[in-house]
């Protein structure tokens, strides 16, 4: 038995792959199947433990989930998780250091294979305008950074998705932009599996690149985005864009931040990252 435990946020817990399910009940309901479900299918006997949460932020993973996952001795776990920290206006990148260190570090020490990530650009997923969308972008690079980081300290298994070419086609990604359509959890899913078996895990069959299921259409896109997609669009719009519109014009004010693309982070202690995160 392959032991899968999935911690992280929305785009661990599927959203963006919908499937019907049978509830308790018996009747069937829409539920998430995501990337963590089409890989847990690629490993011998799996048995998937999905503990990630809607709007969960790294701390949240340390804090609630990490307790839930070391009893159960897994043999894979994940830790795909910061798209939320970048669209926080209470972004710290020390605090995010800390987190992670100390889930992918007691997971590592349980025994477990992790698998970690590096995120692509939000700000280009979500297409706002540059001088808004610079912010974001330098967040995500902040925390690759310290994913990078950690990934070679503890040994992940590390996707680098924000180099991934595929991860940028819009058939990848749902209607709100920021979680993956089927196509994109299979995306992840594949990628994944392929590089478990690279780093000589057994595995099954490969999870498949094609969609089983109908792409929502779009008058069920125009739907999403008259209901829940304006609910977010506000939630968003008194938080996130006046934190933006501030570091934007704070960038304006003195100049870019540097671009830490542009520095090697083994040249860098994560002091000197501190200095310069958005």
């Amino acid at each position: 038995m392959t032991r899968f435990v999935a911690l992280g946020d929305s785009i661990t817990l599927g959203v963006g792959d919908p499937v019907r399910v049978l509830a308790e009940s018996g009747k069937p309901r829409r539920g998430w199947r995501g990337w963590a479900a089409l890989l847990a299918d690629g490993l011998p006997e799996p048995a998937l433990y999905n503990l990630a949460g809607n709007g969960a932020c790294i701390a949240d993973v340390e804090l609630h989930q990490l307790p839930q996952a070391l009893p159960l001795q897994p043999d894979v776990a994940s830790v795909v998780v910061g798209v939320n920290d970048t669209l926080r206006p209470n972004f710290d990148v020390s605090r995010i250091e800390s987190a992670a260190s100390h889930t992918i570090g007691a997971l590592r020490a349980a025994g477990a294979e992790v698998l970690t990530m590096r995120l692509p650009d939000p700000g280009q997923m979500l297409g706002v305008p540059g001088v808004l969308a610079r912010p974001l972008a330098r967040r995500a690079r902040e925390i690759n950074h310290v994913m990078d980081q950690l990934a070679e300290r503890f040994g992940t298994v590390h996707f680098d998705a924000a180099n991934d070419p595929e991860a940028y086609d819009p058939r990848m990604w749902a209607v709100d932009r920021l979680h993956p359509s089927e196509r994109g959890h299979r995306l992840i899913a594949r990628r994944f599996h392929a590089m478990l078996a690279a780093a000589g895990r057994e595995v099954g069959p490969e999870p498949g690149a094609e969609p089983v299921n109908p792409p929502p259409s779009k008058a069920a896109e125009l739907t999403w985005m008259a209901t829940k997609g304006t609910a977010w669009v506000v939630k968003r719009s008194t938080d996130l864009v006046p934190s933006l519109v501030a570091m934007a014009f704070a960038e304006w004010r003195t100049g870019p931040a540097a671009d830490v693309d542009a520095v090697n982070p083994d040249d860098m202690q994560l002091d000197d990252r501190n200095a310069i995160a958005g």
